[in-house]
């Protein structure tokens, strides 16, 4: 009877998943459904972090640093504490003999080193082989010892390179010759060290960076084995680096092109070398979490998933710069690139990414930084000749850029990517500095400034992954009277929003007077200001700009609900940074006009947004209105308002039957005045509401240019108190009354009336008839009527409650919805 031929399955660990004694007993559980349906081939890397310690022994060996020793010793306790936790009695002391070989062949090779003072790339690769031949021979050890079947396999026996220390390349042909027959005849667990391998004359050599995970392709491809499975710390490879995009999430299929375009650009859970040998080979690779082994981790394949994002995953290129050879003698001319790229493959640099203008006026290129000076240098030498004789520039580069890349096969063939990746970008300011392209529309690679990747990367991500709902991040200042109801407001609506907007609003930083404190605080929204107060760092407006800018998230909102100068003073920052604004606070529009016009011109240069409708009648659509009948081209001839609501409430509620004096401060003990009622009567909070609406209208007006004929006797403002100020406006009573006699006896009312028209602005008392629009005004009610030319016999009127916390916060919280409509 024949016997049946169980297939290859290799797995691979890396560092993590076998770095400590719990770790590694963790395998067995990984590893035994596997022994009953296939062969399997376990292959491990270093104990996590002796590869570095590996590192550092061998060069301080080599500077005849006697600190060499201490990482020695280190390696060596690491190991010996694995096995005394993993093995007891007559098993341990084996492990530990055979350790304490390998630990006396390392000792003597670091002090050759020492000794000789020279490490040369040939003894490192020996030095860092230590790494995995102890990790594999503990867990060979281990699986014996729990009746698994397990032999240790030295790869150098069986995958053969050149002798390119460092990252060798591998004799293909003879390796898989020697991989078949070493595993022919072998049908139980093989515990394979990754990274090492050897020359044909056996010197140990290293496969570079990812070189496990290469080792475990190579065995694979040349086994035609069912399935590579790579395990990791990680459930599989991720929509976006983790580290950058709190909201990256597993990919679970990917073809092996998107596999290697993402590896390619910066993806760390793969290696394009691991790829390849699967590819070629056409077997699936899986990437799997050893922290969570039942989740279905990444399955690569030649299978195309028709998944329904248009991308697949984003990866980048943290530091990269960009060499520019440029000028006439390029253009028609054969063989300028082929000459670029010899010279430079000639002095060994990579090239990471190419464009070029079809004007062939000039050739850009991206290098690693370390091999920016190289580069420059290798391509003037290449083009001297021309360049002396001025038909080609000096090749210049730019430093400190980035690349991001988008990946997909399903963007093939599919319009409207490129639209969706470049205006999530722009509403977002983050500035495209080259951009390049294949014809397989696999692959979009953009080159921006380094310290706006991680915002790009948030920014494309909301805009491909999480495009059923767009997240908005809020960063308030003040959580007083307003800024609280905004935050009861949001909690209030959040899940609305979600639902029939598809706005997530998340609160991403706070500030009060006193405190600051950031991360996402929307979950325990109404408990803000508490977690504030627990949390919350003294507070330094510049760091809380700082650290907002650093965080990088996209759609951010900064929301000022203070009237605090210092926090004003920051909006220019906040828009160069381009995050849009929001606020109630009138100081940074009614500052001198040049600083005024330079914010309206960085929002528009940075195309964020810059909203300010609370600053005139609270919640009232007034700057929208006036916005819009500009925009449509009405031309405005008059604005006539009642913009204050003590004002409004004081004039609404006094005639000849009641005094002033009791009036005003009515209206104090119902908190409709400031404490000090004068604040208001003397109408300077008018005059900046009418300041804003002029300037909305294109004037140049500066506050000083607002005129305020005052109606409160010059003796009222001598006094220092409070009540010293209402024992004198008493005294004034009569001269009040008077006024609302005369008013009455024309069948008129008092208002406080604030003007703008023909350049002129002003702030006085009127008396107006039932022929005008504020007669009948009532309460604290504001109210705004616009004459232009559409609206010249009839004006038109908006009107409604102009004060209050709650009408303020609902303000805010319509302004904020408009520029979350506006984000991608």
């Amino acid at each position: 009877m024949n016997k049946i031929k169980l297939p290859y399955t290799v797995v691979k660990f890396g560092g993590t998943s076998v770095g400590s004694a719990d770790r590694i007993a963790a395998l067995k559980d990984i590893i035994a459904p596997f022994t009953k349906k296939s062969k399997l081939l376990v292959v491990c890397s270093a104990v996590s972090g002796i590869t570095d310690l590996l590192i550092k022994a061998g060069e301080s060996a080599a500077a005849q640093d006697e600190l060499y020793v201490n990482s020695f010793l280190t390696i060596k306790e690491k190991h010996f504490d694995i096995t005394k936790s993993l093995f007891k009695g007559t098993q341990r002391k084996e492990i530990d003999s055979e350790l304490d070989e390998m630990f006396t062949e390392l000792d003597r090779l670091l002090m050759g080193v020492y000794y000789t003072g020279e490490l040369s790339n040939r003894s490192k690769d020996h030095a860092v082989s230590f790494g995995e031949r102890l990790s594999c021979s503990i867990i060979n050890a281990y699986f014996l010892q729990h009746k698994i079947k397990s032999q240790y396999v030295d790869a150098r026996n069986i995958i053969e390179t050149n002798d390119e220390h460092g990252c060798a390349i591998v004799d293909q042909e003879t390796t898989y010759t020697r991989i078949r027959k070493y595993f022919k005849d072998y049908s139980n667990v093989s515990v394979v060290t990754g990274f090492i391998a050897s020359t044909k004359n056996k010197i140990t050599t290293t496969l570079g960076r990812g070189g496990s995970d290469y080792t475990a392709s190579i065995l694979g491809a040349a086994l035609k084995a069912n399935e590579i499975q790579i395990w990791t710390d990680v459930d599989g490879v991720m929509t976006a680096d983790p580290r950058k995009v709190k909201d990256a999430i597993p990919i679970r299929t990917l073809t092996y092109n998107e596999a290697l375009e993402m590896s390619y650009f910066g993806a760390k859970i793969i290696y394009p070398p691991t790829i390849q040998p699967a590819f070629d080979a056409g077997i699936p690779l899986r990437i799997k979490n050893t922290l969570s082994p039942t989740d279905e981790g990444t399955y690569i394949s030649s299978k195309q998933d028709a998944n329904h994002h248009l991308i697949r995953g984003i990866s980048s290129v943290d530091k990269v710069s960009l060499i520019t050879l440029e000028g006439s003698g390029m253009m028609g001319v054969a063989g300028v690139a082929a000459r670029v790229f010899s010279s430079l493959a000639y002095n060994k640099i990579n090239v990471i990414l190419i464009t070029q203008g079809s004007s062939e006026h000039n050739i850009t290129f991206a290098v690693r930084p370390e091999d920016e000076s190289r580069a420059l240098h290798a391509v003037a030498h290449e083009f001297k000749n021309e360049i002396k004789n001025g038909t080609i520039e000096e090749p210049v580069s730019k430093a400190n850029l980035a690349i991001l890349a988008v990946i997909g096969e399903n963007m093939r063939n599919t319009t409207g990517v490129s639209g969706k990746l470049f205006q999530s970008l722009g509403k977002n300011g983050i500035s495209v500095i080259a951009t390049a392209q294949g014809s397989s529309e696999m692959n979009i690679s953009l080159v921006i400034n380094h310290d706006q990747l991680s915002k790009a990367l948030n920014t494309v991500h909301q805009a491909f992954f999480l495009s059923d709902h767009k997240t908005v991040h809020l960063y308030l200042a003040g959580v007083g009277l307003i800024g609280s109801k905004l935050i009861e407001q949001i909690k209030a609506n959040q899940q609305f929003l979600k639902d029939h907007h598809h706005i997530q609003l998340r609160i991403a930083g706070l500030a009060d007077s006193k405190l600051m404190l950031q991360g996402n605080l929307t979950s325990s929204a109404s408990k803000a200001k508490d977690l504030l107060k627990e949390r919350g760092e003294k507070l330094n407006l510049k760091k809380f700009i700082e650290e907002m800018d650093e965080r990088g998230l996209a759609n951010s909102i900064f929301v000022d609900c203070t009237a605090n100068v210092a926090v004003a003073s920051l909006y220019q920052t906040i828009l160069e940074k381009s995050v849009s604004i929001v606020t109630p606070n009138k100081i940074a529009n009614c500052n001198n006009y040049e600083a005024y016009s330079l914010l309206k011109q960085t929002a528009r240069e940075k195309n964020v947004q810059f909203k300010y409708e609370t600053n005139v009648g609270a919640g009232l659509p007034v700057i929208n209105t006036l916005q819009s009948l500009m925009i449509s081209g009405d031309e405005i001839i008059r604005i006539e308002a009642v913009l204050s609501g003590t004002l409004s409430y004081i004039f609404n509620n006094f005639n000849s039957s009641v005094s002033f004096s009791e009036v005003v401060a009515e209206a104090q003990r119902l908190g409709y005045t400031e404490p000090d009622p004068r604040d208001d009567l003397s109408g300077q909070d008018f005059a900046r509401k009418i300041l804003i609406l002029a300037r909305e209208t294109g004037s140049k007006m500066e506050l000083m240019d607002v005129k305020i004929k005052s109606f409160l006797p010059a003796e009222c403002w001598k006094p220092k108190s409070v009540p010293e100020f209402f024992k004198i406006l008493k005294q004034f009573d009569p001269e009040f009354k008077k006024l609302a006699l005369n008013a009455e006896r024309q069948n008129k009312v008092l208002r406080v009336i604030g003007s703008y028209g023909a350049g002129i602005g002003e702030i006085k008392l009127s008396a107006v008839d039932a022929s005008h629009p504020f007669y009948q005004l009532q309460g604290s009610d504001n109210i705004i009527s616009f004459t232009t030319q559409r609206y010249l016999e009839r004006p038109l009127v908006v009107k409604g409650p102009g004060a209050g916390a709650e009408v303020t916060a609902a303000g805010v919280f319509a302004d904020i919805i408009n520029v979350s409509n506006y984000l991608v």
